[in-house]
């Protein structure tokens, strides 16, 4: 039998992506753990931001942001754009993060993830201590090495995910869809 615990936010591995929000000229980035798909067409993420937040004010204001997916190269810049305010830091420059424009949203994506999901806000839900902005992915963009047969391959990308206070790297495959079906 399970031992009891208190009901809490404990869902995990979950991934920890850079979003970023703003313009070119005045931008900010925020780590997100509490992210994931919702729908597929149209392909809708979800991002959940407590409201005193920096980028929340910013992403309520301009209804664009883009999921920015980092490896474990970038843990560092990772951990600091969660743990320091865009109010006071830039944390482009800090982090050593390059902005590079988008085709479809005013956002810029960190040129550094492999991948970047450009987004549009559909749709703001207000949950407790966080709220959610639910978007539609308008455009995907990847490192071109990343792209067989037109689609994405994040193999051998060591993308970072978040277990309780402590990332790691999650990209050991064990099994393919459908093995069941055998």
């Amino acid at each position: 039998m399970k031992d009891f615990l208190k009901p809490s936010a404990t869902l995990a591995p979950v991934p920890a992506v850079l979003v970023s929000c703003g313009d070119m000229e005045h931008a900010n980035i925020t780590t997100i753990a509490w992210t994931g798909i919702l729908n597929s067409e149209p392909p809708l993420v979800y991002v959940s931001i407590r409201p005193s937040r920096y980028s929340y004010k910013i992403i309520k204001r301009t209804k664009e942001f883009v999921i920015n997916i980092p490896d474990e190269n970038l843990v560092w810049a990772t951990d600091f754009c969660g743990t320091k305010s865009g109010k006071d830091t830039d944390k482009f420059k800090e982090a050593h993060l390059t902005k590079e424009a988008c085709r479809l949203v005013r956002v810029p994506s960190i040129k550094e993830c492999p991948v970047s999901l450009e987004c549009k806000v559909k749709k703001i839900k207000k949950l407790g201590s966080h709220h959610m902005f639910i978007a539609e992915i308008v455009s995907v963009n990847a490192q071109s090495e990343l792209i067989e047969n037109l689609k994405l391959n994040l193999t051998n990308t060591n993308l970072i995910t978040y277990i309780g206070n402590e990332y790691y790297v999650a990209n050991k495959k064990i099994a393919d869809r459908g093995i069941c079906l055998k």
